[in-house]
C-alpha cells in the first residue's frame, strides 16, 4: 500500500476543544470577573457615593442587568459553541453588529489593559530593594518639594502640605511615567516600563498559545493565588492602628446620596464592568462547557463569588487607608484614591510605613499582577476564539492559531508605543474613558436584551436553559430579558449623556478640542456598529422588508434541538406519516 503525502490544503481542520474539566471553566471565568476592579475601583466608588448606601444601586443594577446578562450570554456560548461573533450569527443574524461591537471594545480594552501590568511588574521588581525607593525623598528624581510621609520622626501635619509632594506620588510621576504637560508633549519611551511590557505580553502569550488547553491549566494558579494575597493583606491590614476607622468611613451609609443620578450612573458602570458582560466574555467561555454543564447554578454562584469579592477588597483596601489617616492625623478622604492613584501611589505609600514593608509590598503586586493578567489573557483568548471561529477553515489548522495569536500580541504591542512615552499616560486615560466606556457597554446591554426577550424569545431561551442544565430559570430572568434589562439599561444611557463631563487629567488638565473628537470616534466606532450592521443585512438581502426580516431574525436550523423541540418534532413526524397513511388506504379502497 503506498503512502501518499497530505497536501497542505487536505489538512483536518482541529477540534475546537472544550474545557478538562468544570473546574477550569469555574476558575477560568472567576479569574475573569474578579480583577483590578474589585480592588481598585470597587471600594473608592463606595465611599465616595454614600458608603452603605451604595449597595443599593449596586445590588439593583446587579439584579436587573449583571446577572441576567450573565446567565444569557453564558447559556448562548454554551448552546451554540461558538465564539462572540459566529453565536450571534447563529441564534439572530441580524444582531451580528452586537457581536462584533463587543470584539471591538475589548480590543481597545486589551491594548491599553496590560500597561497596567507592566506599571505593577516595574513596582514589583523595586520591591526587593533594600529601601523602598519610593519611601524617602534622597533620589535623583525627587524635588524640594519632596516630603516623606513614611519617615518615623514625621512630625508635619498632613493638612500643611499643601504645597509639597508625597516621595511616593514622586516616584509615580516621575520615575516611573515621568509625566509629560499634556498630549501635545509625547516625549521619549520609557525604556524600562516598555522591557517590563514584553516582558508581560510573553507571558500572556504563553497562558493561552494553545488555547482553551494551556488556559484552563495556568488559571488554577492565576485565579486562586490572588485569593491567597487578598486574605494576607486584609488580615495584616485588620491588625493596623486606625484600620477599624477605615472600615467603619467605608462603609457608614449616607442614604441621602441615593437621590443624586452620578451615584446610579457609576453602580450601573461598575456592574458592567466586574460581570464583564456585552463583550463575550461568558459567551466565548461557556462555548467551551458540555452541552449539559449547568451553566445555571454556576453563573449564579460566580456572580455572588464576585460581588462578595468586590465587598472584601473595601475593607482590605480601606483599612489600609484608615492606618494612613491615622498615622496622619488626616481625614481619610484627603489619602483615600482610586484606579491607579490607589494601586500606585496611596497602597505604596501605606506600605512604606509599614514593619517590613518590601514583603508587603511583594504581596500587593503579586496580587496585583495575577489580577490583571487573568482578565489579560482571556481577554485575549475571546477575541482570538471569536475570529477563529469566523474563519476556521483557515484558522483552525495546524500551528495557524498559536502564528496568529503572535500576530495579534505583536499588533497589539507596537500599537501601544505610544502608551509608553512620556505623555502615555493621558493616551492610555483616553482608551478607559472612551473608548472601553461603560456607556458603550450599557448601548450593547439594551440590543442584547432585546434580541433574546423578542427576537430569538425570552421562553425558547429558558427552555434551552432547562434542557442543558435540567432546572428552569427563575420567572425574574424572564422579565429582565423581555422588559426590565432594556428599559433600565437604556434610562443609564440617556443619563449618561445628560451628565457627561469632558475628561480631564489629575482635575487640572483639560485636552485639547481635537482629542475630546478622537474619544467620541472611539466611543461611537463601536456603537454605530450594531445598528449600522443591521441596516446594512437589510439593504443588502433579497425579498421584501417583511421577507428580509423574517429571514435574518430566523435562527440556524442545525442549532441543536431541545428535549420540546425532540418531542414536537417527534409528533409532527407521526401525524404526517398517519396522513400518508390514509392517504394510500384510501387510494387503495378507490
Amino acid at each position: 500500500m503506498r503512502y501518499v503525502k497530505k497536501d497542505k490544503k487536505q489538512e483536518e481542520i482541529e477540534e475546537r476543544g472544550q474545557w478538562g474539566s468544570k473546574v477550569e471553566f469555574i476558575l477560568a471565568v472567576a479569574g475573569n470577573v474578579v480583577g483590578l476592579g474589585n480592588v481598585w475601583r470597587f471600594p473608592y466608588l463606595c465611599y465616595k457615593n454614600g458608603g452603605g448606601a451604595f449597595l443599593v444601586p449596586y445590588l439593583v443594577f446587579a439584579v436587573t442587568c449583571g446577572v441576567p446578562l450573565f446567565l444569557l450570554e453564558t447559556s448562548i456560548g454554551q448552546y451554540t459553541q461558538e465564539g462572540g461573533i459566529t453565536c450571534w450569527n447563529k441564534i439572530c443574524p441580524l444582531a451580528v453588529g452586537i457581536g462584533y461591537a463587543g470584539q471591538l471594545i475589548l480590543l481597545y480594552s486589551c491594548s491599553y489593559y496590560i500597561i497596567l501590568l507592566s506599571w505593577a511588574l516595574f513596582y514589583f521588581i523595586f520591591s526587593f530593594s533594600s529601601h523602598l525607593p519610593w519611601a524617602s525623598c534622597d533620589n535623583i528624581w525627587n524635588t524640594d518639594k519632596c516630603v516623606s510621609f513614611a519617615a518615623k520622626n514625621l512630625t508635619l501635619n498632613w493638612t500643611r502640605q499643601t504645597n509639597s509632594t508625597s516621595a511616593t506620588t514622586e516616584f509615580w510621576e516621575r520615575r516611573v511615567l515621568s509625566i509629560s504637560g499634556g498630549i501635545e508633549q509625547m516625549g521619549s519611551v520609557r525604556w524600562e516600563i516598555l522591557l517590563c511590557l514584553i516582558a508581560m505580553w510573553v507571558i500572556c502569550y504563553f497562558c493561552i498559545w494553545k488555547g482553551v488547553k494551556s488556559t484552563g491549566k495556568v488559571v488554577y494558579f492565576t485565579a486562586t493565588f490572588p485569593y491567597v494575597m487578598l486574605l494576607v493583606l486584609l488580615i495584616r491590614g485588620l491588625t493596623l492602628p486606625g484600620a477599624w476607622e477605615g472600615v467603619m468611613y467605608y462603609l457608614y451609609p449616607e442614604p441621602s446620596r441615593l437621590a443624586d443620578p452620578q451615584v446610579w450612573l457609576e453602580a450601573g458602570s461598575q456592574i458592567f464592568f466586574s460581570y464583564s458582560v456585552c463583550v463575550a466574555i461568558p459567551t466565548v467561555l461557556g462555548s467551551y462547557n458540555k452541552y449539559h454543564n449547568n451553566c445555571y447554578r454556576d453563573c449564579l454562584l460566580l456572580c455572588l463569588l464576585n460581588s462578595c469579592t468586590s465587598m472584601v477588597s473595601g475593607f482590605a483596601v480601606f483599612s489600609v487607608l484608615g492606618f494612613m489617616a491615622h498615622q496622619y492625623d488626616a481625614p481619610i478622604d484627603e489619602v483615600a484614591e482610586s484606579g491607579p492613584g490607589l494601586a500606585f501611589v496611596a497602597y505604596p505609600q501605606a506600605v512604606a510605613m509599614m514593619p517590613l514593608p518590601q514583603l508587603w509590598s511583594v504581596c500587593f503586586f503579586v496580587m496585583i499582577i495575577l489580577l490583571g493578567l487573568d482578565t489579560q489573557f482571556v481577554g485575549m483568548e475571546v477575541v482570538i476564539t471569536s475570529v477563529t471561529d469566523l474563519f476556521p477553515s483557515v484558522l483552525r489548522r495546524a500551528r495557524r492559531k498559536e502564528l496568529f495569536l503572535l500576530l495579534f500580541c505583536l499588533t497589539c504591542f507596537f500599537c501601544q508605543f505610544v502608551m509608553v512615552t512620556e505623555g502615555g499616560m493621558y493616551v492610555l486615560q483616553l482608551f478607559d474613558f472612551y473608548a472601553c466606556s461603560g456607556a458603550c457597554l450599557i448601548f450593547l446591554a439594551v440590543f442584547e436584551s432585546l434580541t433574546i426577550g423578542w427576537i430569538f424569545g425570552a421562553e425558547r431561551l429558558c427552555e434551552i436553559i432547562e434542557d442543558m442544565t435540567g432546572m428552569y430559570p427563575n420567572i425574574i430572568f424572564r422579565l429582565c430579558w423581555k422588559y426590565i434589562t432594556p428599559l433600565v439599561s437604556l434610562g443609564t444611557f440617556i443619563c449618561s449623556l445628560v451628565e457627561y463631563k469632558p475628561l480631564t487629567f489629575n482635575r487640572l488638565y483639560v485636552y485639547p478640542d481635537w482629542v475630546y473628537g478622537l474619544g467620541w470616534l472611539l466611543a461611537l466606532s463601536s456603537i454605530l456598529l450594531v445598528p449600522g450592521w443591521t441596516l446594512g443585512r437589510l439593504l443588502t438581502s433579497k425579498g421584501s422588508l417583511r421577507q428580509r426580516w423574517l429571514k435574518l431574525c430566523c435562527p440556524d436550523d442545525n442549532l441543536p434541538l431541545t428535549k420540546k423541540q425532540r418531542a414536537e418534532k417527534k409528533d409532527m413526524m407521526f401525524s404526517c406519516e398517519m396522513d400518508d397513511l390514509t392517504v394510500k388506504e384510501n387510494t387503495t379502497e378507490c
